[in-house]
């Protein structure tokens, strides 16, 4: 029994669409199928009666036994995702403060907004990974998001203080070479960390597609792209911004 054929035959029996996720217990090595479906309504007795029978039906070896049925109203959903918004809202919000004073040296407004600029391009792409592999946007998305957060933020702000503490024996160098040469200097050790990063995650993901884990994979895909994705935006968008910015700012 595979989710593709499974999610087929539950969206004949139901005529609506369907997701399916395959999750294997490593200890006891026993195998869930998890069948989500869309619409503003669930399954009543009779139509969950109706569907464990025509599974069980349609898949005799699998041995299918119903162990739990969950109903998510669709103003849980939307609670789910404004609570979602607020937690990334306010995320952002608090790092455009921090940057603000602890970098006024080099400008912290603009350093913050231009780094909260670089995040929102590495959120875009771990959606379009979430659209481009008809992931489910659940708790694994905010999760996914929150910790590309982090880690890409807490890699700009590496730059940054690089270029802080580079401004007081480069005053005679322009702001756009004092940008240039602190990401130099900060290059190897963000290339590094995203090559550790990664391989950390790409092992999870090897793992995830031997015991077929959904639920891993929707988690430890985008984080892989998300953690490239944050490595290109510190060194290539952030400082290049930040310059252009400066110019800007001259020129007014």
């Amino acid at each position: 029994m595979n989710a593709e054929a499974a999610a087929d035959k539950a969206t004949e029996i139901l005529n609506r669409n369907t997701e399916v996720q395959l999750t294997e217990d490593l200890a006891t090595h026993s195998k869930k199928i998890v069948f989500n479906l869309s619409g503003n309504s669930g399954l009543d007795a009779n139509d969950q009666d109706k569907f464990d029978a025509e599974l069980k039906k349609a898949f005799p070896d699998a041995q299918l036994e119903l162990s739990e049925s969950n109903v998510v109203q669709p103003f849980i959903g939307k609670r789910f995702l404004t609570n979602g918004l607020i937690a990334l809202g306010l995320t952002s919000l608090f790092i455009i403060i921090y940057v603000r004073f602890r970098f006024k040296k080099i400008s912290g407004l603009s350093a913050g907004v231009i780094g909260l600029i670089a995040l929102v391009h590495d959120v875009l792409v771990v959606f379009f990974i979430f659209v481009i592999f008809k992931m489910p946007i659940n708790d694994s998305f905010i999760a996914v998001t929150l910790t590309i957060i982090g880690y890409s933020i807490n890699d700009t702000i590496v730059i940054y203080d690089r270029i802080r503490e580079n401004k007081p024996y480069f005053e005679k160098k322009t702001f756009e070479e004092l940008v240039d040469t602190s990401i130099n200097q900060s290059l190897s050790r963000s290339i590094n960390t995203s090559i550790t990063t990664g391989i950390s995650i790409l092992i999870v993901c090897i793992l995830a597609f031997a015991y077929n884990i959904d639920s891993i994979k929707t988690f430890a895909i985008p984080m892989l792209v998300g953690v490239i994705s944050g490595c290109y935006s510190t060194v290539c968008l952030a400082g290049p911004m930040l310059v252009m910015w400066h110019k800007r700012q001259q020129e007014a």
